[in-house]
């Protein structure tokens, strides 16, 4: 298709969305609910109510430009990065950062705030942004950049779908080669781990970096470096029998094909597959592999699970907290006193600047926007005199972090408000949603249970 009809055909899809958000605008008393694909955001009981009104916007999955000598992609949100990475590697080239699962979407990295091991030098995926389209909620299309419209370029990132319905996104590229080469470099106290950690960070000797603390006294710096193909590297996968975080303890050095390292942790969900152990083992893998393991899969069968929940004290924990890198080691101090569940997952996070949806209060108490993101997935939660959910957000609150709003929050309102810059938050709502149709970021996510 050339790219006239390609933009031609895009336009016709916009039109149809438009269409749906003028025939509620006015008359839906609830805020309306996107639908578009495998949701990321954690199972909880009493999250979204299913008599909501729904916008399909499936139909916007589809890349309408790579320019190769720009670097640069244009792609409707609903395009997913398994997607995204198979098409840019066509023409030696990737986004600046690639989020771990492969369903995760190129909006839902913008609306949300997703990152990975490339984020120690570029940030989160809303960081590589150049331009984007928005459905206001009139049905207005807008177009957004830091040149034109630069509050509601900035806003909506971390939105979460309440301020606009992001229709394209163009976005930077980077050159890369075809595979990775590893080092999991292990580490027996949390001090050595953590200064090789900042080394390699500051140094920029490495094209990833992430780690995983197995232990107190097990913990894995797993650095990256892209390489050629060669004929005699032999390249790992674990997209199937093979438990990737497992192999971080087991193997020192390692190789990938790159496609398959940015979704190293697709398979096991990072390692929610170990609430129910029988999916590590090998003969289980072998049979059923192809129906349960994968995000796809797994987030699938949890929200068909999902009723299920009502019935347990509390949902497991499973969200990412940022902390502040000088508060880090007072974080996993108490982490590992307090906490003491593991894997956990450790990301450096270096933004360009602090985002301006945070208040300038909260900033000030950052006080830097280099970040480690501390990932919990499936701590038990049900003893009965201590919510680990709630202890987890009240500790990143102290140490003046920051949590994705993904999965169970405890906030009050006037804590949330502290956190986040309401002035600027509701400046952009007035701007693109002035009649509510997509409803308050704190009602989307204040406690329910």
């Amino acid at each position: 298709m050339s790219a006239e009809s390609e933009q031609q055909a895009h336009h016709e899809r916009v039109g149809r969305i438009v269409a749906q958000i003028r025939k509620m605008a006015g008359t839906v008393s609830a805020p309306v609910k996107e639908r578009e694909g495998v949701s990321h955001f954690v199972p909880l009981p009493g999250r979204a109510s299913s008599n909501r009104p729904k916008l399909n916007l499936k139909e916007l999955n589809h890349i309408l430009d790579i320019n190769v000598g720009r670097m640069t992609c244009t792609a409707e949100p609903g395009v997913t990065f398994d997607e995204l990475v198979r098409e840019t590697l066509r023409f030696g080239l990737i986004p600046y950062t690639v989020p771990e699962l492969k369903t995760i979407t190129i909006g839902g990295a913008v609306s949300g705030c997703s990152l990975e091991s490339m984020s120690f030098q570029y940030g989160g995926f809303h960081d590589s942004c150049l331009e984007y389209e928005i459905i206001t909620g009139r049905g207005e299309v807008v177009q957004c950049s830091p040149d034109n419209r630069n509050d509601s370029f900035q806003m909506i990132h971390g939105s979460y779908g309440t301020l606009g319905i992001l229709s394209l996104i163009t976005f930077k590229l980077l050159p890369a080669h075809p595979c990775v080469q590893m080092r999991n470099v292990l580490f027996h106290d949390f001090d050595s781990f953590w200064n090789y950690m900042r080394e390699r960070c500051e140094q920029k000797d490495v094209d990833f970096i992430d780690g995983i603390i197995h232990a107190p006294d097990r913990l894995v710096v797993c650095e990256g470096r892209m390489v050629p193909a060669e004929d005699n590297l032999k390249l790992s996968k674990y997209d199937w029998l093979s438990v990737y975080y497992q192999s971080t303890l087991d193997k020192r050095v390692d190789n990938l094909a790159l496609h398959d390292y940015f979704f190293r942790y697709d398979a096991e969900c990072h390692w929610l597959s170990r609430t129910v152990p029988a999916l590590e083992y090998w003969p289980v893998r072998m049979l059923l592999g192809n129906y349960l393991l994968g995000s796809t899969n797994l987030i699938e069968w949890s929200q068909k699970l999902s009723p299920l929940l009502k019935w347990k004290r509390r949902p497991d924990v499973v969200v990412d907290v940022f902390i502040p890198e000088h508060n880090f080691v007072r974080f996993f101090e108490w982490y590992q006193k307090d906490f003491d569940y593991y894997p956990l997952w450790i990301v450096p996070y270096r933004a360009p600047r602090l985002y301006p949806w945070l208040s300038d209060e909260h900033a000030e108490r950052m006080g830097t926007s280099f970040l480690i993101d501390c990932a919990v997935y499936g701590k038990p939660n049900d003893d009965p005199r201590i919510d680990y959910s709630e202890l987890l957000e009240r500790k990143t609150y102290e140490l003046n972090g920051i949590k994705t709003l993904i999965s169970r929050n405890h906030y009050d309102e006037t804590t949330f408000w502290s956190i986040y810059s309401r002035p600027r938050y509701e400046s952009a709502k007035a701007g693109l949603d002035p009649d509510n149709l997509f409803g308050d970021l704190y009602q989307k996510f204040k406690p329910r249970n």
